[in-house]
């Protein structure tokens, strides 16, 4: 039999309410082989795929976003970390590890070089982490924390979704510069996780009733700077809760990108803004690649890395024919961290 390559497409859009499995079509199609390949082009095989909250933008089939929608009948395509297979290309050879975010949902495929990095092979680095810690998740924390709020030492933060992919180094990052660091979490174990990392006050937003009164308890001083993964009525008990001058890194709204217009959450506090004379930075991490921040971000982290003063939890969905699943649960935070979809071991020849 010959062998086959598993793909994952998009069914349909989905513009509002929560995708379910029946918009993806796992599939077995052709493997591509070096013989496919045209000038300047790379077979690459997956390793890891990225899951993250933005893919859900994606699915929606507007036309006016900042990063291309998923096209129906296609596979799906995200950030991810592969091994070149096949090479005609005078920049890349085979056995070279790549990571960028032009990674088809597939077990193997064929692309142009554009959007692909490679990594060094001696870095002694798994190459998940490449999605991770020293990914995107990382340096939207770095940028959020550093480049927009400008944390300071003695300032108090609120972190929302903080055990996750984003929000646990913006805790660290936090915590490095001597700030006083609240964590917010889904559940019992998530709370502890954050309290790990080094948090001085956590607690489960699904669990703590009134959230108002819930950061003020954690934040009695007040809130200098909030970074918001989740929005809606997070983002509200914290504007509530803001001091003079406060700072809001928004860095997404998790919690509204499957609200209808019956469920979409209405802003209360947002009248503090003035008062309060507080800021609010929404930002797309893709805007800071080509700044200094970028370079920044990778060397703090990096020696933060290898010094053992940073730690990071990857959540691994194993299986590519699991990716849509693996999907879905982040819009309900069943992840544990950030979640990845492992397709294949380094080592691994399919």
């Amino acid at each position: 039999m010959a062998p086959s390559n598993t793909s994952v497409t998009l069914v349909k859009h989905v513009p509002s309410g929560a995708p379910t499995l029946g918009d993806f079509k796992v599939e077995s199609t052709n493997v591509p082989t070096k013989a496919s390949l045209q000038d300047d082009q790379i077979l690459v095989r997956t390793l890891y795929l990225s899951v993250d909250p933005y893919m859900r933008g994606r699915l929606t089939g507007a036309q006016d976003s900042y990063v291309e929608g998923f096209v129906p009948g296609k596979p799906l395509i995200g950030l991810g970390v592969g091994v070149i297979e096949a090479s005609t290309s005078a920049n890349y050879k085979e056995g070279d590890v790549v990571t960028g975010d032009q990674f088809k949902w597939e077990s193997k495929f064929v692309s142009s070089t554009k959007g692909f990095t490679k990594i060094p092979a001696s870095s002694g680095i798994s190459p998940a982490n490449y999605l991770g810690v020293l990914g995107m998740p990382s340096f939207t924390a770095y940028v959020g924390v550093v480049s927009l709020c400008k944390a300071k030492a003695g300032e108090t933060i609120l972190i929302s979704a903080a055990s996750g992919a984003v929000g646990q180094v913006a805790v660290q990052l936090a915590k490095a510069r001597g700030l006083y660091v609240v964590g917010a979490a889904g559940s019992d174990d998530k709370v502890e996780f954050v309290k790990s990392l080094g948090a001085d006050a956590a607690f489960n937003y699904k669990t703590c009733g009134d959230l108002s009164a819930a950061i003020k308890k954690a934040a009695p001083n007040g809130v200098d700077i909030y970074f918001d993964n989740v929005g809606g009525e997070f983002l509200d008990a914290a504007l509530a809760n803001m001091s003079n001058f406060g700072r809001i890194a928004g860095c997404g709204m998790i919690s509204q990108y499957n609200a209808t217009a019956d469920s979409v959450y209405h802003i209360q506090n947002l009248i503090r803004i003035i008062p309060k004379r507080i800021s609010i930075f929404g930002y797309i991490v893709s805007d800071y690649y080509a700044k200094p921040d970028y370079a920044n971000f990778i060397t703090e982290v990096s020696t933060m890395l290898k010094e053992g003063k940073i730690t990071y939890k990857l959540d691994e969905v194993v299986g590519l024919e699991n990716g849509p699943q693996g999907l879905l649960d982040l819009f309900e935070g069943k992840n544990f961290g950030k979640r990845v979809i492992k397709v294949s071991d380094a080592q691994q020849r399919l």
